[in-house]
């Protein structure tokens, strides 16, 4: 991790040494924000608690001896009648989410965890552009949770159920009711089908849990697959395809050496909630340092970051580059050459990687300069008939003078006397609070988030896609003095890989991000938040409302 964006404190004893919480420059007190607190009217944060269970230390473990698990494709149940498209019959798939025990390292005993289809990742689902697709996802999960409930935390009051359960899936364009309202939440017994049209460009989304409240417990038990949308157009490039189009969905965990998910707590039990959640154990697929068996060929992999708060800088052994073809939403104008590869939490991208210069011998993905994920490949294959076309498709750029309106957005927190985070913000506001977003259908708007705290934070739009126009280093105190917005450097422009489309963008801390987005879809309220997923449950999610 970059220790020149974040300062970082080692939790002691028993993460041995490597989880690590993030001791940021907390510069927003400063602000004037009202000072409304979380439920339970903390004047203090309590410190981190260390863990009641032994860990595991993941550099004691032997690495690459568990098989790299490619989850499989999801098939519809069958078929049923939507109005919307005229009585027309559509494809039905079923989602159920159970608990189920699986092991993620051959050396430790089964991990007890939630899963969509009773594995972690779930199915992917994969749909071509113009067909639409309906998806019940039903809530099979126990009566009660086994991760610990910040009672304290709006929206997760003790007088809620336990185990609730809504699902998002991460930048699709649907309408209000499928999209996954976080206070529209589920209890075990039941289920919610819900609408996805496919009127988006081929791209790799993502689906997951989106309960108000627990958002961060129910993903880091498990609750998350990938979706996948193709169309005409990027079929017809030739790109690797089939087997050779692999999800590698990585994510953080603890585990202790019961095979136990555990989840950091503060040393209050009455208010459990920690500001970020950091892993030691990166798992890719659902197993801790996997091999994958390829041949001397091109492959297109989909890279998912499904952690909870940690960032993957990526990159692969003997210094070989990864193809970068798409982001978040979509094919990238051109093929990006690139060393390295960081993704923030819900990010996405699409990489070519060409094996066939390595028969015989084995390739790593590291993240950081350790390896994570080892592919084995063969001496010999089958001929590759795939191609990575020079131009991918053309990325119209929006015109900023096309805007009818630029707002202003603060990045928040409010902390407590020791400078410790206890609610993080949106432009100073609680969820609670009064819907002051409603851009209008069919208009531009850029979106200027003003970061003042010492975070990076990857800030997520509900429905539409967005470009990043540009960052740039801003004078904090004549922004806390007089909300002046006075640059202290020049602008810097998106670089190729986050000139495509994007529905999630890194905002660094000291830095004003401007997105611009067209608000394409149909009227209704979303919701934009802040995808550290502890954040996100803990205020730093607000409404929007699209007015028609």
């Amino acid at each position: 991790m970059d220790n020149s964006r974040r300062r970082f404190l080692g939790v002691a004893g028993g993460l041995a040494g490597a989880c690590v919480f993030v001791d940021t420059l907390r510069v927003a007190q400063a602000m004037d924000m009202p000072m409304a607190m979380p439920m339970k009217q903390r004047m203090a944060m309590p410190a981190l608690a260390a863990p009641n269970v032994p860990l595991v230390n993941p550099v004691t473990m032997a690495k690459f001896v568990d098989a790299l698990p490619v989850p499989p494709i999801a098939v519809p149940t069958g078929k049923r009648a939507h109005a919307a498209f005229g009585g027309r019959q559509l494809p039905l798939y079923r989602m159920p989410m159970r608990a189920f025990s699986a092991r993620v390292h051959r050396d430790l005993p089964p991990t007890p965890q939630w899963g969509y289809a009773g594995s972690t990742p779930g199915p992917t689902i994969v749909t071509r552009r113009g067909e639409p697709v309906l998806v019940e996802w039903a809530n099979e999960l126990p009566a009660r949770h086994f991760l610990p409930i910040d009672h304290g935390i709006h929206g997760a009051e003790k007088s809620k159920p336990d185990v609730r359960t809504i699902t998002h899936v991460h930048g699709a364009r649907v309408s209000a009711p499928n999209d996954g309202w976080p206070e529209d939440w589920y209890v075990p017994g039941k289920s919610l089908t819900a609408l996805y049209p496919g009127d988006q460009d081929a791209t790799t989304l993502w689906y997951h849990d989106h309960a108000m409240g627990i958002t961060r417990l129910n993903i880091y038990a498990g609750l998350f697959g990938s979706f996948h949308v193709h169309d005409d157009d990027e079929q017809a490039l030739g790109l690797p395809s089939g087997e050779f189009d692999i999800p590698l969905m990585l994510y953080d965990r603890l585990l202790a050496k019961s095979g136990k998910l555990y989840y950091p707590v503060s040393d209050d039990p009455e208010a459990p909630w920690v500001s970020e959640c950091r892993g030691d154990a990166v798992l890719c697929n659902g197993k801790l340092y996997p091999y994958l068996e390829v041949e001397p060929r091109r492959y297109r992999l989909r890279l998912i970051n499904a952690a909870n708060t940690s960032f993957f800088n990526l990159s692969l052994s003997h210094g070989k580059p990864f193809q970068q073809i798409g982001s978040d939403q979509g094919l990238l104008a051109a093929p990006t050459d690139r060393l390295s590869i960081e993704l923030y939490p819900a990010e996405r991208a699409e990489v070519i990687v060409d094996f066939s210069a390595y028969a015989g011998q084995s390739v790593q993905l590291r993240h950081q300069a350790d390896g994570i994920v080892e592919f084995r490949v063969r001496a010999k294959g089958r001929r590759d008939t795939s191609v990575v076309p020079a131009a991918l498709r053309q990325v119209q750029r929006i015109d900023p003078s096309t805007a009818v309106q630029d707002r202003v957005l603060a990045l928040g927190e409010q902390d407590d006397s020791g400078g410790n985070p206890m609610t993080m913000l949106l432009d100073g506001k609680m969820w609670s609070d009064p819907i002051s977003e409603k851009p209008k259908k069919g208009t531009v708007e850029t979106w200027t988030f003003v970061n003042v705290t010492g975070d990076a934070h990857p800030i997520h739009l509900h429905l539409v896609r967005f470009q990043v126009l540009e960052r740039r280093p801003f004078d904090l105190f004549a922004w806390n003095a007089r909300k002046e917005l006075k640059f202290t450097g020049p602008s810097i422009p998106p670089a190729a890989h986050e000139a495509g489309w994007k529905d999630t963008v890194r905002c660094d801390p000291g830095m004003v991000t401007r997105i611009i987005t067209r608000f394409d879809g149909e009227p209704g309220k979303y919701v934009w938040h802040c995808h550290y997923l502890e954040h996100e449950d803990n205020e730093m999610m607000r409404p929007y409302e699209l007015v028609g």
